[in-house]
């Protein structure tokens, strides 16, 4: 894959970007989520993994806008059972309320199981996790799977400098003692760059259609994330 090809893809993503602002009506709603990421190896089948993420409002009712909607630290732990198999426990704490005074600050704990297999220059992933969301009045139980594939966009192998490509599709279901089932679909796609050795950036775009069986809501992301290896 040559550099063309990823200026093209890279303007691709914006014009969708741009155009899910421009042209969604009823429920959408578009944000901008950067994304900066730790991950420390401890042994060679155990890890651990430290985020922060900021979620921002780009688009809502009917007009352009800047703003925070929540703030959150989050943690996972990962034991590697085999060289393409792993499980994962994960805390995570969003800071909501200081951005929007009606809504909850909230506690998640997750539980996940990873598995990847290659195929030529194709990895393949499947994540199947489980997570309990914990507000202040609520308690919501969540099972995903998500579908993911990524490659190199230049040779058989990611070196410093070159680009890969990232697709994924998740399947959420959330259920609490309050509300009637909710389903998820979610779709999403990336590029990133090897920056230097144990660095990398990424940034593209997803679309969420939430509770698509009742009141569907669908949202907009513009994402990016720095991760940093150790």
């Amino acid at each position: 894959m040559t550099i063309s090809f990823i200026k093209r893809l890279a303007w691709t993503m914006g014009l969708l970007f741009t155009n899910g602002i421009l042209f969604c009506q009823g429920q959408m709603v578009s944000f901008w989520e950067p994304q900066v990421s730790l991950n420390y190896k401890v042994t060679s089948t155990y890890s651990h993994n430290f985020s922060i993420v900021n979620r921002n409002y780009v688009y809502e009712t009917n007009k352009l806008q800047l703003r925070t909607r929540h703030f959150e630290l989050a943690h996972f732990s990962t034991l590697k059972t085999r060289d393409n198999q792993s499980w994962s426990l994960g805390i995570m704490y969003r800071f909501r309320n200081i951005f929007e005074e009606e809504r909850n600050n909230e506690l998640r704990l997750t539980q996940q199981y990873n598995i990847t297999h290659r195929a030529y220059r194709i990895r393949f992933g499947h994540r199947f996790r489980s997570e309990q969301r914990l507000g202040n009045e609520y308690l919501i139980q969540r099972f995903r799977y998500r579908f993911a594939m990524d490659l190199p966009l230049e040779g058989d192998k990611l070196d410093i400098g070159e680009s890969f490509l990232v697709g994924s599709t998740e399947s959420v279901l959330s259920m609490s003692s309050s509300d009637r089932p909710s389903y998820d679909q979610r779709i999403s796609l990336a590029v990133g760059w090897l920056l230097k050795d144990r660095v990398t950036f990424q940034t593209g775009i997803e679309y969420r259609i939430e509770d698509y069986t009742q009141e569907s809501n669908n949202l907009f992301f513009l994402n990016s994330s720095l991760v940093f290896s150790l």
